[in-house]
C-alpha cells in the first residue's frame, strides 16, 4: 500500500486478515459472558461426572453424546431444537417413551440451545425481541396447560405420530418454499399491539406443543416470521432459537418441580451435555459461512425419513391415519393462509 508521499507502508496483519476468533465472532466486550456460561457449566459437570461419582453413568450412556453431536448443532443452525433430533433416537431406536424423550429434549436444550441464545445475543445478532417476549409470556401458560389437561391424557403412539407430522409440516413448508424464504432479506418493525396478539397465540400454542413433544415453539415463531412478516432467516432463526431455548428452561423447571425427570434422562444429559454446550453455538455460527439454503434442504429430507420410519414403527390404525391426514392437511392450509396473508401486506414496489 502507498503512502500519500509515494513510499510503501506495510499493512497492519490484524486489520487486513481477522484472526479465527473474530470470523467466529468469539471477539467482543460481551463475548465474556458466553466464556464465563460455558465455564460455569464445565465446573458443575466436572463435579458431578468426578466429585459425585457419575463418570460411569457418562460412559455408559456415550450414544446421546454421539447423537446430540448432530442434535446441537442442528438447533443453533436452524429452527428446530435439539430435541427434533433427540426424541425420534430416543423414542423410536432405544425403544424409551415419548415422556422421557420429552423431557431429556428440553433439560438438553434448557442447556445447549441458552448456550446459543447467549452466544447470540453477545454477538448482537438481531432478533425480534418484541414478539419474542410476548410468545415467552403465552409459551409458560401453555407449557401449563399443556402439562396437567393435555399430555397425560394422549396414548404414546398419538404423541409419536403429533411429533412425525409437525416435523413432516416442516419438511413441506422447506421444500416448497426454501428458495424464497432464503432470499428474505428484510428485518420488519412489528407494531406493539400485533406483537402482542401473535405472540401470546403463538406461545400458549408453542408451550402446549412444547409440554407433550418438547419442541414446537421454534417452528411456530419462525413460521410466523418467514411466511407473515417475510422475516431474513438471520433475524427469524435467532429469534426462534431463543423462543425454545426459554421454553425449555421452563418447561424442565415445572417437571423437576413435578418430580417426574427420571435418573434416566439425567444420566443422558449427563452424558450429552458437554458437546452440546459447544454444538449449538457452533450451529448458530456455521450457517453465517454454510448458504443455508443447502442446510433446510438437508434437515427437510431428515424430516421426511422420520417421518416415515415414525409410521412404519407405529403401522398407524384408520384412526391414527385420519389423525395424521388431518394434521398435513391443517399445517398446509395453515401455511397457505399465512403465506397469502404475508404477500397481501406487502408495499407494492
Amino acid at each position: 500500500m502507498l503512502t500519500q508521499g509515494g513510499s510503501e507502508s506495510v499493512a497492519d496483519p490484524a486489520i487486513a486478515k481477522p484472526d479465527f476468533l473474530q470470523r467466529a465472532g468469539l471477539r467482543g466486550p460481551r463475548m465474556k459472558y458466553w466464556f464465563a456460561y460455558v465455564g460455569s457449566f464445565y465446573v458443575v459437570w466436572l463435579v458431578l461426572a468426578f466429585g459425585f461419582g457419575y463418570w460411569s453413568q457418562v460412559k455408559t450412556h456415550w450414544p446421546m453424546a454421539v447423537v446430540m453431536t448432530f442434535g446441537s448443532v442442528v438447533a443453533g443452525a436452524t429452527p428446530m431444537g435439539g430435541g427434533t433430533v433427540a426424541f425420534p433416537f430416543l423414542v423410536l431406536v432405544f425403544g424409551q417413551s415419548p415422556a422421557l424423550g420429552r423431557n431429556f429434549g428440553m433439560a438438553i436444550q434448557a442447556l445447549g440451545m441458552t448456550s446459543a441464545t447467549l452466544f447470540i445475543l453477545c454477538r448482537r445478532t438481531p432478533i425480534q425481541s418484541r414478539l419474542l417476549l410476548w410468545s415467552l409470556l403465552g409459551s409458560a401458560a401453555g407449557l401449563g396447560m399443556g402439562t396437567f389437561w393435555i399430555a397425560p391424557r394422549l396414548p404414546g403412539n398419538v404423541v409419536k405420530l403429533f411429533f412425525s407430522c409437525l416435523w413432516m409440516s416442516f419438511a413441506i413448508l422447506t421444500l416448497a418454499k426454501n428458495r424464497e424464504i432464503c432470499s428474505l432479506n428484510s428485518n420488519p418493525k412489528i407494531a406493539r399491539s400485533t406483537a402482542m396478539k401473535l405472540g401470546l397465540i403463538v406461545g400458549v400454542a408453542g408451550g402446549m406443543t412444547t409440554s407433550i413433544i418438547g419442541v414446537g415453539i421454534e417452528m411456530m415463531l419462525y413460521t410466523i416470521l418467514v411466511l407473515l412478516f417475510r422475516s431474513d432467516l438471520k433475524v427469524a432463526v435467532p429469534t426462534a432459537v431463543s423462543a425454545m431455548a426459554v421454553t425449555s428452561v421452563m418447561g424442565i423447571a415445572l417437571h423437576a418441580a413435578l418430580g417426574d425427570i427420571g435418573s434416566e434422562v439425567f444420566y443422558n444429559w449427563l452424558a450429552a451435555a458437554p458437546i452440546v454446550v459447544f454444538g449449538a453455538p457452533f450451529g448458530a455460527f456455521l450457517v453465517s459461512i454454510i448458504p443455508r439454503i443447502r442446510t433446510l434442504y438437508f434437515v427437510s429430507a431428515l424430516c421426511l425419513i422420520q417421518f416415515i420410519w415414525t409410521l412404519r414403527q407405529v403401522n398407524p390404525s384408520p384412526k391414527e391415519w385420519t389423525l395424521v391426514t388431518c394434521a398435513l392437511l391443517t399445517a398446509v392450509a395453515g401455511f397457505y393462509l399465512l403465506y397469502r396473508r404475508g404477500a397481501g401486506s406487502r408495499p407494492a414496489r
